[in-house]
């Protein structure tokens, strides 16, 4: 089974849809720590858009489905 971390903010509407579809995956919230905020801007690029989404290294940002 793959491991999938959600990293966004609680009060983000696509980051808890996201959490929603994936009940199982691991969320970091970056508002948490300094470091928890880079590692998400170096997933994405240095693009400040949440939720940054990692599977099996595969790295998607932004959640709409169900929107």
């Amino acid at each position: 089974m793959s491991k999938m971390i959600i990293y966004g903010k609680p009060t983000c509407p696509h980051t808890r849809r996201a959490l929603e579809a994936y009940p199982d995956a691991e969320f970091v919230d970056v508002l948490m720590s300094a470091e928890d905020l880079n590692k998400m801007l170096e997933l994405s690029g240095g693009k400040r858009r949440i939720p940054v989404i990692v599977e099996d290294g595969n790295v998607t940002i932004g959640y709409n489905r169900g929107s």
